[in-house]
Order: structure tokens, then sequence, then C-alpha cells
């Protein structure tokens, strides 16, 4: 590959799954690939067994300074902070660096499809990729969704298609990438202890069209004022989805209905009762991920069978269990307060709520002001549990459990929880202070939900 000729050490942060990845691709093409993590209880047999077959140094603690004056290019992980010390020492030594996006789309030979967003961007993806799977089996549905592009992208050909779920943190180490299509859901705070400020957050979201042209495609949601205000500069032809404001073209829904929108004249598409995944904030996922697939050149038909047999990903908002006339949900994937209010909004009865986890400094006020009516107990876990209490008091709701963690909190569920209401996980916060990821703390959810 020509540009990474020149390159004969790479260093690649973070032994997760991207970044294993990423040193797997590197060890195909350049000389010497090294991974290191500084975190000094890295198991490194772990990671030795995840890079077996492939010639890699392994690295943990603290980067040998020598390492700096012989490496060529660094694959910092998604969770390496630009701010970072580390992070700053590859980058005065003006080594090139390249997140695990970049490096991947360096390989990627077919057409590029790029979903971003606060909220609802697995959901999204998933249903895109499988739209488009149905249309043409050379789909790969990569990025954030837990399928690293590095592990796909040479597999790529001139008529694949790429359908990647990219976060705020993975656009940070973008510069050539070039998505053919892409859709900003919505910008709402998240990630303030990395960003610092919405504009900030919202000008990285943003940069995911920096490379596109007016051939290239941009789906933006009409309701999200700054993204009408971004409409106006972006860079590539941006078709709208709105749900709750009538867009100029694009999709619609109102009602009960989802229309499409051109030249000033409406066309049914589909009905929301046809649709199997609560939520109304799932229209506006299904018509993001309808627009992108007809921009695609995906026919209308297929794409809204597609839709109609979708029945939701894992952790976002999915039904456990019924027991004793209890319905049971996860929602781990909801890691922010817009996030759990769509889920809460979701439930059809009243709601036992289970919030908190992992600190990412941002507010819960938002989340307490869709109580009333609907939520009758918050359990709360993890290292935000004070903070939300505190929030909920002054919202003037008291009826707050200390849990401490997951399968404390659905005993406690299941010991008040009466027929008719709904027990729901929908953190409003990252997992990082007792689980890896939203995962790991699903998984917990629903074994302890089934060993109830």
């Amino acid at each position: 590959m020509d540009e990474l000729k020149g390159i004969k050490t790479a260093c690649v942060i973070g032994t997760g799954v991207s970044g294993v990845s990423a040193a797997k691709l590197l060890s195909r093409h350049v000389e010497r690939v090294i991974i290191f993590d500084q975190n000094e209880k890295t198991d490194i047999e772990r990671v030795k067994e995840m890079l077996k077959g492939y010639e890699c140094e392994i690295l943990t603690g603290e980067l040998p300074r020598e390492i700096l004056s012989c490496v060529n290019l660094c694959v910092p992980s998604p969770g390496v902070f630009p701010e970072s010390d580390i992070f700053k020492a590859f980058k005065e030594k003006n080594i090139k660096i390249w997140g695990e996006i970049e490096l991947a789309y360096r390989f990627e030979k077919g057409k590029v499809i790029a979903i971003t967003g606060t909220n609802g961007k697995t959901t999204t993806t998933t249903l895109t990729g499988e739209i488009l799977k149905a249309w043409n089996p050379a789909t790969f549905v990569v990025g954030n969704i837990g399928n690293p592009y590095t592990s796909e992208a040479e597999k790529t050909s001139e008529g694949s298609f790429s359908v990647a779920e990219i976060s705020s943190y993975q656009l940070e180490t973008t510069d050539t990438f070039h998505p053919t299509i892409t859709a900003i859901l919505n910008i709402t705070p998240d990630h303030l202890d990395r960003h610092h400020t919405m504009d900030e957050y919202a000008r990285v979201k943003e940069s995911i069209c920096q490379n596109q042209e007016d051939y290239d495609t941009c789906v933006l949601n009409y309701d999200d004022d700054r993204l009408r205000d971004f409409g106006e500069r972006c860079p590539a032809n941006v078709v709208w989805f709105g749900r709750l404001k009538k867009p100029p073209k694009g999709v619609w829904c109102s009602g009960e209905h989802i229309y499409m929108i051109e030249d000033g004249s409406l066309r049914e598409l589909l009905n929301v009762n046809e649709i199997r995944i609560p939520g109304t904030h799932n229209y506006e996922n299904i018509m993001a991920a309808f627009a992108m697939a007809i921009a695609a050149g995906v026919p209308e038909a297929l794409a809204l069978d597609v839709i109609r047999n979708f029945k939701g990903v894992e952790h976002r908002i999915e039904f456990v269990k019924e027991r004793k006339g209890v319905r049971y949900y996860n929602d781990s994937k909801g890691t922010n307060t817009d996030a759990a209010i769509k889920a809460v909004e979701a439930m059809k009865g009243p709601v036992i709520l289970i919030a908190g986890g992992y600190d990412k400094k941002s507010g819960f006020d938002d989340l307490l002001e869709v109580f009333p009516g609907r939520v009758k107990e918050l359990v709360l876990v993890g290292e935000t549990a004070d903070k939300i209490e505190e929030t909920a008091k002054r919202h003037g709701f008291s009826n707050c459990v200390h849990a401490g963690d997951i399968k404390n909190a659905v005993s406690i569920c299941a010991k008040d929880a009466v027929p008719g209401d709904y027990v729901l996980l929908s953190p409003a916060c990252a997992s990082w202070d007792q689980f890896k990821n939203f995962e790991e703390r699903g998984r917990v959810f629903k074994e302890a939900v089934n060993e109830i």
C-alpha cells in the first residue's frame, strides 16, 4: 500500500478489540508493529492470544523514550484523550497519527456510509446495514458497533459498501476519511469530560462531513437546532428527516405515518404501527436509515420490507422477560440522559428505573423532568448515584433507593414492582466505573433478571 511506504515501525496504543485489530492489519504491511497499553496490569497473555499468528511486540506501563525515535506511525485507540501525555509525546515528535478508522479507510476500495450522533447510532447503523445487505451482500457493518473497521477493510471491493458507526472519539483522529453518505442523527450533551464544551462536541461530530463534496449526501435531523444550522454550511447535498418539524425535503413522520417529501408533495411510505421496535425515537432512526439506503441506490420497496421486519439491537430497549405481570427491559446502551429519556418515554406503564454509572460530567436535570406520571421509583447504582439522587430531590422526586450494583438493583426492583410495572435499566451514564463496557453491564442485568 502506497501510503504505508516508508513506514517501518508503527505503534498502536490500546490493547482492546480495535487496537488488536489495527495491529493485525499493520503487521501485514509494516516491518515492526508495537502494541502498547499504559495500564501496567494489562493481561499480556490475553493480548498474545488475541494476536496469535501475528508478529507484534507488546509493551505496557511507561513507553520507553527510544520508541518515539523510531516510530513512523501512531494509531491511538479511541479511549486515548488527545490531551494525554502519550498523545502529546507522539504529536510533538511530528509522528503521523491515524485513528483506527483513518487507518482502515486507507485500505477501503468501496463506498462508505458513516453514521454519527449522540444517540441512535447503533440502531440506525444496524438497520442501514441490514437494508444494504438485503440489496448487496458485499456489505460490511463496522466501527463503534463492535466490529473494528480494520478487520474488514481489506475485504472491500469496488462494488462493496462499508456501513460504519462512528463516535466523536473516532472522528478526532480522521484525516482523509471521505464517506459517500453520512448521517448526523442528533447532537445532545455527552462526553463533556473529553470535549469540554457543546460547541467543540458539535464541531467534532460535524467533521464526519469535512471531506464530502456536493455530489455526496448528508442526512440530518431537522428537529435538531444545531443540525438545521449546520445544514446551511454542510458541504454535501443535505437530505432531512424530521418528526417534530416538517422538513423542506426528505423524510417526515406525522401522526401514524412516515412520508417522503419530494418537490413539495407528500408520498406515504409506512404506517408506524408496522414498526416492531418500541419508542417514537426509533421513527427517527428508521427515517435516517431509509434516507441513507435510498441515497445508496436501494430500491424503496426492499428498504421498507427490511424496516417492517427489523427487531432492534441488543442492549437498546431490549425486552428481556415478563415475570408476574412485570416487564423487564435492558437499555444498557442508554449511556446519556437523552437516551434514557427516550427509553423511559417508550415504556407503556409505570417505570422503576435503574440508573447511574461512570461520571461523564453531564447533568441529569433533563432526565428528571420526564419523571412525573412515568417513573415511580429510582434505583441507583455506580459512582453517580449520589449526584442523580441530589438532582432528583431538587425536582421533588424522593423515591430513590441505593442498590450499589446491578444484581442488587434487580432484586430490589423484583421486590418493589407490581403487575403492570416496567423495570428499565437505562443508566444515563457510561459503564466504566463497574464494567468493561455497556455490553457487559447489559449481560449482567439480563442474567440477574433471568435468575429471579
